[in-house]
């Protein structure tokens, strides 16, 4: 196979087209991560700070980014149902390329879509009190949005390639990525938490790249940068392959 990157070139820069043509997109996808910062920062942060944790929006920053990364790369899966339906990915899937090409694009585009909206909310987190502990590991903090962008990017085009109606995917992908979100130290620190749910959060990717982002931004790590790397890594990987396959299989 000619692995040219023409091809997703081409869909990756699509997605970025279809994300700056909608203004109400962006400022819609922005309402939930600002409403989480300034109720839960303002109105846990006393709490927090009486209890010894120290700055509750410095805490709280790298979980809402995280979730905001989450919920757009997610979400972003929904477009291969939508094309499906208006006969958009059909014309795609006739086009002499490779369908791994065709995945590989989609899943860059909706991954620099949902790093762009993780950049955009640490920028505004900046008026509401947040502080970089050090500004040379923001490089370090993107990269890892990417990569969780990567991660669920592919998650939600793998789910997307198995069904064939938005609300199905809907249903599915909020019963899936609340549990996600709660279960991953965005919201409270992992200790002293019972047993069962400190298992739980420990199995759920989200929360090494939770933990990364408040390594990278605010220098406290749990698990540490190089434990965080690998599992998101491993987990982007398997994602992307099963992604991979589920898409070659689909029926436009």
């Amino acid at each position: 196979m000619n692995f040219d990157l023409s091809t997703i070139y081409v869909l990756w820069l699509r997605q970025l087209k279809r994300y700056f043509r909608s203004r109400a997109r962006i400022i819609g996808s922005l309402g939930q991560p600002i409403l989480f910062l300034v109720a839960l920062g303002f109105g846990f942060g006393p709490i927090f700070a009486k209890a010894g944790g120290g700055n509750y929006i410095n805490f709280l920053v790298p979980g809402i980014i995280a979730m905001s990364v989450l919920f757009t790369s997610v979400f972003s899966g929904i477009e291969v149902i939508w094309d499906r339906q208006f006969g958009f990915l059909k014309e795609t899937l006739v086009a002499p390329t490779s369908r791994i090409k065709i995945m590989l694009g989609r899943t860059l585009g909706g991954a620099t879509v949902a790093t762009l909206q993780g950049i955009i909310v640490l920028v505004l987190s900046l008026f509401l009190g947040f502080q970089f502990t050090n500004l040379l590991m923001l490089p370090v903090a993107i990269f890892f949005m990417l990569l969780i962008s990567l991660l669920f990017t592919a998650l939600g085009t793998m789910i997307a390639s198995l069904l064939e109606d938005m609300q199905g995917f809907q249903l599915i992908i909020n019963f899936l990525i609340m549990p996600l979100f709660f279960l991953s130290s965005a919201l409270f620190p992992l200790e002293g938490l019972p047993a069962i749910i400190e298992v739980v959060a420990r199995l759920n990717p989200l929360t090494y790249g939770v933990d990364a982002l408040r390594a990278s931004l605010g220098g406290a790590a749990q698990m540490g940068l190089p434990i965080d790397l690998a599992v998101l890594v491993g987990v982007t990987a398997v994602f992307l392959v099963l992604g991979s396959y589920f898409f070659s299989k689909i029926q436009a």
